[in-house]
């Protein structure tokens, strides 16, 4: 792996322009400590983000400042990024291919990465299914973690295995990996069945509607992160938020009462990498079709 040239501001082969920049003023982490995260990060998390279709939020004046989607390529992409098209839109998609195309983004302002579902060879065909637990006002930490609980143990009992992720946020991800047989359409299907039952068996914690005036106290299952245009953060993205939080893949006896997904930084990340093995290490090898 190419490592930083310091005095060039240059890493894994990708040259930053003003590495110097600001782009999280509140611990003043600059362009050059982004990219330093992400080579830390990167053998974790390419896995899960490479050759998929990106949606990118560019801040290319720091988190506090105005930031934008793009999921297509304009002016100024770098020639690390990939381009695919996909039948149903205009234009191409952009992707990564490997740890430079990862410090490119990091280069034009890049604050948060969403990974499509699925791959480029197969872009109908999502080989992912992501329930992602929104908490409603008057909830703590801990509401959340019962309800990932209680998603894995539904998922499992359906013969179905489970992972879980922070979102670098006040929610959780349930993740599951699945055979690249599925359409869309069905994925999605089973997704809103799966939260659907989850509330009807317990209405008074759980919800499926989107209307934020019905959550206090209850936990949001949003299903609708399974479709290529609503796609969900990636393992190990920063977050364009105040902290510079990230995103974190989990081993299940971590998720309990005590856990604080505020620990999970820019910062603390890679350290937590050097020390622990990946517990999203077998997550492919678990791929399985839906149920009927």
């Amino acid at each position: 792996m190419t490592v930083r040239t310091a005095d060039t501001g240059t890493v894994a082969g990708v040259r930053l322009t003003h590495p110097d920049k600001v782009l999280y003023p509140e611990q003043g982490i600059t362009k050059q400590d982004l990219a330093d995260y992400y080579l830390a990060a990167a053998d974790r998390m390419l896995p899960h983000v490479t050759k998929r279709p990106l949606t990118l939020v560019r801040c290319p004046a720091g988190s506090e400042r105005k930031c934008f989607y793009q999921r297509h390529a304009g002016s100024g992409v770098p020639d690390e990024l990939g381009q695919v098209p996909i039948a149903g839109f205009a234009e191409p998609y952009l992707y990564i291919k490997d740890t430079a195309g990862l410090i490119a983004l990091v280069q034009m302002g890049v604050l948060e990465i969403h990974p499509w579902g699925a791959r480029i060879d197969r872009p109908d065909r999502p080989d992912r299914i992501v329930f992602d637990l929104d908490p409603g006002e008057g909830l703590d930490f801990a509401a959340v973690v019962a309800a990932a609980l209680d998603v894995r143990e539904r998922l499992e009992g359906l013969g179905l295995a489970a992972f879980a992720k922070t979102t670098g946020g006040k929610g959780m991800h349930v993740v599951v990996p699945i055979a690249r047989r599925h359409t869309w359409q069905a994925v999605k299907a089973f997704a809103k069945a799966t939260a659907e039952a989850m509330a009807a068996g317990a209405p008074a914690r759980f919800l499926t509607r989107i209307a934020k005036a019905e959550r206090k106290g209850r936990i949001f299952i949003d299903y609708l992160r399974n479709d290529p245009t609503s796609t969900a953060v990636a393992p190990y993205s920063t977050r364009a938020r105040a902290g510079a939080p990230v995103a974190v893949p989990l081993a299940w006896h971590e998720v309990t009462p005590k856990l604080d997904p505020a620990a999970f930084t820019l910062a603390s990340v890679p350290r937590r990498i050097a020390r622990l093995p990946d517990p999203w290490a077998e997550i492919d090898r678990h791929a399985a079709a839906l149920p009927r």
